[in-house]
């Protein structure tokens, strides 16, 4: 099954706890198109780079199947950068340089190719270029995913309720759940959010796993416990790439299903912390990828056994 991918790629500057990374190549549909090749061989990038952007990076791109038709590439222009700096929890970070650069200019028009798709992931972009990539579908996708951010719901919270109300899925993480819902409860923002037009929620917890929500179910999905975080950057766009990968493969969208996509998006971003960059989502083969998985159905997997209270 197609699955098209449109987000960013990027250059990143990373500093965290454990060391620095200087101009690794980025982007949430860099990290979401390589988790998503692990599963599907139908993945179509949308994005802009400038001239800057190494050559054998596209190609890496190339070797894991991935269409860059889709890619539009401004020769004498440079690419996003961003640059951060992460506390010592890794939980938050602060943003330290944003060059748009091409990004600013990023006006996706699909290959006649991939009109047809038959699953979207839209990474957290502007909400109208979210809607434009909708709009440019000559079919509805069996599933168009969507990822976003408080800084949409801060400066273009119409225009984002106007895509969430055309999508399937929506990840977010939770203070941006109970942004977008006005609710700190997760079961009541859950159900606000809901009724907004996704099928399904998946509120993401970091370190805490994920939630998944669909009308009156809810599945609780464990993050793997790590010795060691070397780099949380991409972490969210390689869990969604494996989610919707997974998906792709599978092309079944029932409420166990997509509990099975999100341990296998968790198993992708699990790696992806593992090192800067792409620099463990490089290293991985089907192995590592089923010995990571089974770590998980080990991780929440118990018998109860029925007793006699008193």
């Amino acid at each position: 099954m197609s699955l098209i991918i449109v987000g960013t790629v990027a250059f990143d500057s990373i500093e965290t706890p454990y060391g620095k990374a200087d101009r690794v190549v980025g982007g949430a549909a860099l990290y979401g198109s390589i988790a998503a090749s692990h599963f599907t061989d139908g993945v179509e990038l949308v994005s802009i780079i400038g001239g800057d952007f190494p050559q054998e990076e596209l190609a890496y791109m190339v070797s894991r199947g991935i269409d860059l038709a889709g890619l539009d590439i401004k020769k004498d222009k440079k690419s996003f950068y961003w640059s951060g700096k992460y506390h010592d929890n890794m939980n938050a970070r602060d943003t330290l340089i944003t060059e748009l650069n091409v990004l600013a200019e990023f006006d996706p028009v699909l290959p006649s190719h991939y009109k047809d798709a038959d699953y979207v992931m839209l990474g957290n972009l502007q909400p109208e270029v979210q809607m434009k990539v909708i709009e440019q579908m000559e079919k509805r996708p069996k599933l168009i995913i969507l990822d976003t951010m408080n800084f949409w719901m801060d400066v273009a919270m119409d225009s984002l309720k106007k895509v969430i109300g055309k999508i399937d899925v929506l990840t977010i993480n939770d203070e941006e759940a109970r942004q977008l819902s006005g609710e700190y409860s997760l079961v009541k923002a859950a159900n606000k959010i809901l009724e907004m037009g996704p099928t399904y929620l998946i509120v993401k917890k970091g370190e805490h796993g994920a939630l998944l929500f669909h009308e009156d179910k809810i599945f609780s999905a464990p993050a793997l416990p790590l010795a060691e975080v070397f780099d949380p950057t991409g972490a969210g766009d390689t869990f969604a790439g494996g989610f919707a990968g997974y998906l792709a493969m599978t092309d079944d969208i029932s409420f166990e299903n997509l509990k099975r996509a999100i341990i296998y998006g968790s198993a992708m971003a699990s790696f992806c912390v593992e090192d800067f960059s792409i620099g463990k989502l490089r290293t991985l083969n089907e192995e590592m990828v089923n010995e990571r998985l089974q770590q998980f159905v080990e991780l929440a997997s118990f018998d109860v056994k029925a007793v006699e209270t008193v």
